[in-house]
């Protein structure tokens, strides 16, 4: 059973657990998966998909997609600031490379960004996330649709932006 949070209840009884939060987005991009994959790799790719407002920035950057590089990002919510420190933890060519939050905003934060060639040179981008806020049952349960909305405006318009980069256009796109 899910909630309007998307927590769901594995097992039954006093031990059930509860599996975290999950948003997905998927773009089908006009675009080979080479060409999308080659721009997720540019070192300049991150800056080019924050948001243009400038509530985020890179503050330091070790490496590329390869497992062990780390992102530093500083995040603004109005006056406040708050640093995102995230690790590459795999990295498969034209697959997929994953990256986990190691000192941020959220509890838990795992994302793994897809890449899948489509017929017709086409690719399918996929941003899978699971994530927790602080503290989890009680934030999770009332903050997770909160957060899969502002993750779902953030996707479209990175995965917008990518097409765009890429010169390509998106052809569908799907949010779960």
């Amino acid at each position: 059973m899910t909630s309007g949070g998307g927590i769901r209840a594995v097992g039954c009884g006093p031990r059930a657990q509860l599996t975290m939060p999950r948003f997905r987005f998927a773009s089908l991009i006009s675009a080979p998966v080479e060409r999308v994959w080659a721009f997720h790799e540019a070192p300049d790719a991150l800056e080019k998909l924050l948001p243009p407002d400038g509530s985020a920035r890179v503050v330091e950057r070790r490496g590329g997609l390869e497992p062990g590089s780390t992102v530093e990002l500083e995040l603004r919510f109005g006056p406040f600031r708050r640093r995102w420190l995230a690790r590459h933890t795999e990295c498969v060519r034209l697959s997929h490379f994953c990256d986990v939050q190691e000192r941020g905003p959220f509890r838990v934060w795992r994302h793994r960004h897809g890449f899948e060639a489509a017929d017709g040179g086409r690719c399918r981008l996929t941003d899978d996330v699971e994530f927790s806020l602080p503290l989890a049952l009680v934030s999770d349960w009332l903050g997770a649709p909160v957060v899969k909305q502002i993750l779902r405006k953030m996707f479209q318009w990175r995965h917008a932006r990518t097409a765009e980069e890429c010169g390509a256009e998106i052809l569908e796109q799907s949010c779960g």
